[in-house]
């Protein structure tokens, strides 16, 4: 396990955390739109501290520390979808069935239980997937680069359920650190490091906003669409309100109902990205204002 928080020398909170959640290739498209809707009006998300990803949000949130503008992201996330149009239109997007009655069992309140994360490991180490290097491929130049400074990710130990964060003393290159963060059970491979296999750090938490407790301002990101939409916002707040009685000043973005509609009803549909990531920066615009008096 390593450290998961930055404090300054007098022991006090420190700086700003920037906290992104888990959300499929859909949520990697809102989560870039909305930062380069909010870097319009002058927030620049990449200035925090420190950057922690779960899932889509360690792609976004590697992204965004590499200190690359936003808005080049979303052209991209809008090409890679009108070439999706073409031979790939009708390919079904994955079925998440099995992996959502596995994480049913997960307790309303509390921690989720090593066991469950354990069982739920099992299930991605059995499935017939990808081969690793062909997942972390997937992830493109950015899976090669070198690790952002701040920059941090989670994932879950597929056999013991232990949960991990990889930063840049982890000794871990950033392709793996993000497929390992990525590696949705079922869909994608557990991904192999210091010979353990890792899955989506999102199975222990979509969002992960506990990671900032021992920082001054923690912006929390959400990805939250219509499905379970009242349990899942309300498990966010819980977790901000959280942060907030340890005496951190926290704000949470959660998609609105505009984004929500783009996304559609599955969160792995990669042929929505160009309308979500637009979408997500007329979020982002209006956001603006908003988050620019608490960030900036």
């Amino acid at each position: 396990m390593l450290p998961l928080s930055k404090k300054g020398g007098n022991g006090n909170m420190a700086g700003r955390a920037l906290i992104l959640g888990g959300g499929g290739p859909v949520g990697i498209a809102w989560e870039l739109g909305l930062a380069a809707g909010l870097a319009e009006r002058g927030v620049r998300l990449a200035d925090a501290n420190r950057i922690v990803g779960t899932s889509a949000g360690s792609f976004v949130g590697a992204a965004l520390a590499t200190g690359r503008p936003a808005e080049s992201f979303v052209r991209a996330q809008v090409e890679q979808a009108a070439r999706e149009r073409g031979p790939k239109a009708d390919r079904a997007p994955p079925d998440l069935g099995p992996l959502m009655r596995l994480m049913a069992q997960r307790p309303a309140t509390g921690e989720m239980p090593r066991a469950l994360l354990s069982e739920i490991g099992a299930f991605a180490l059995a499935a017939e997937t990808m081969a690793e290097e062909q997942f972390i491929a997937s992830f493109g130049s950015i899976a090669g680069d070198t690790w952002p400074h701040g920059f941090a990710c989670t994932a879950v130990d597929a056999e013991d359920g232990s949960f991990v964060v990889w930063e840049e003393s982890s000794g871990v290159d950033l392709g793996h650190a993000i497929a390992s963060s990525c590696s949705v059970p079922g869909i994608f491979p557990p991904i192999t490091i210091h010979g353990r296999r890792y899955i989506d750090g999102g199975m222990r938490s979509g969002t992960n906003f506990d990671l900032g407790r021992n920082y001054e301002r923690v912006l929390c990101i959400a990805v939250i669409g219509n499905l379970g939409l009242e349990f899942m916002k309300a498990r966010a707040e819980s977790e901000v309100a959280a942060l907030r009685a340890a005496g951190v000043a926290a704000e949470l973005i959660i998609p609105d109902a505009n984004c929500r509609e783009a996304f559609g009803p599955n969160l792995m549909d990669s042929r929505r990205r160009g309308d979500v990531a637009l979408a997500g920066a007329v979020q982002g615009r209006a956001e603006g204002e908003r988050i620019a008096a608490f960030w900036n």
